[in-house]
């Protein structure tokens, strides 16, 4: 049997724990345990288990609240295990003891090690939504999606995004919620959104070429 997909898209070779098998689809090279979105497993080879993992009081308070933060399972065992979402491209950071926030929706799958909680986007009130994200800290491997290829904004000017679009920023950035001079005012990828998010300081912006996908609605 011939076919080009069998010299392009075979399994890769690495040693590395986290790695992209292609654009759309993380391997993780598994000796122990990975905590991952739910539902995003799309193969695995080896001996593995998954639990549902619980975010604790506390975090499960935040989620139930907010809307915020991550359904998660914990992966265990030992192998190679293949996640995706939808699709959608995934990109790969590592925390060497800083810290980075990322919308809940596009987390795929993080190391172990890392710590992490659901927080108020400061300078959010709840008239513009709430605004809450998940922030990671410590040291590992995370792994993200974007809905479309991103671009990352350096932060040397006031910056603003669009709430749904900004996927991911520097922790320290100061953030703001700008109103746009009318509610009506179609400035950005949606339909009449009346705030975007604003960032100062030093660090940078994720943005995806998106607000994620859609959701079809029943008529």
């Amino acid at each position: 049997m011939r076919s080009q997909m069998f010299g392009t898209n075979m399994e890769l070779a690495t040693g590395d724990r986290f790695a992209l098998q292609n654009p759309k689809m993380l391997r993780v090279q598994l000796n122990g345990d990975v905590m991952a979105r739910q539902g995003s497993m799309v193969a695995y080879q080896g001996q593995m288990d998954f639990a549902f993992q619980g975010a604790g009081l506390g975090k499960f308070l935040k989620k139930a609240l907010t809307g915020e933060g991550v359904p998660l399972m914990r992966v265990t065992g030992q192998g190679d295990l293949f996640l995706a979402d939808d699709a959608s491209e995934i990109h790969i950071i590592t925390l060497e003891g800083d810290s980075v926030t990322i919308n809940g929706r596009n987390v795929l799958a993080f190391e172990s090690t890392l710590q992490w909680d659901v927080r108020r986007v400061e300078g959010a009130s709840m008239l513009s939504g709430g605004l809450f994200n998940t922030v990671f800290t410590g040291h590992g491997q995370l792994a993200i999606s974007s809905h479309g290829t991103p671009v990352v904004l350096d932060v040397d000017a006031p910056t603003y995004a669009d709430m749904q679009a900004a996927i991911a920023w520097s922790t320290s950035l100061q953030t703001s919620v700008k109103r746009s001079m009318t509610a009506g005012s179609l400035i950005g990828r949606g339909s009449g959104e009346a705030f975007q998010l604003g960032f100062a300081g030093q660090g940078f912006v994720v943005v995806q070429a998106s607000e994620g996908p859609q959701v079809a609605t029943s008529s």
